[in-house]
């Protein structure tokens, strides 16, 4: 499912016009893009949450070189379901 597809199915059932529909999504990412970039997780119950995860200094393997490089310490967007958004797609899904 694409953002488009998402603004259809919300303006068909709503009867809102697209175009604020695709408004308003657009918002809300930017919105949760903008928290995470600050470094606020976003919790939306029942949901999920968009939380930003810490990743370790690493050693890696630049291979085409064959050499090792350091990875240095980073911070990652990801997205935690919550448990009864998993329990729903583990019974639909087949």
């Amino acid at each position: 499912m694409t953002k488009a597809d998402i603004v259809n199915k919300i303006s068909n059932k709503t009867g809102i016009e697209k175009i604020a529909v695709q408004t308003t999504v657009e918002e809300f990412m930017k919105s949760v893009r903008k928290s995470l970039e600050e470094g606020q997780n976003v919790y939306l119950r029942g949901f999920g949450s968009f939380i930003v995860k810490k990743r370790a200094k690493k050693t890696g393997r630049n291979i085409s070189k064959n050499t090792t490089i350091i990875i240095p310490e980073h911070f990652i967007p990801a997205f935690k379901p919550s448990k009864s958004f998993v329990e729903k797609v583990k019974k639909s899904v087949k």
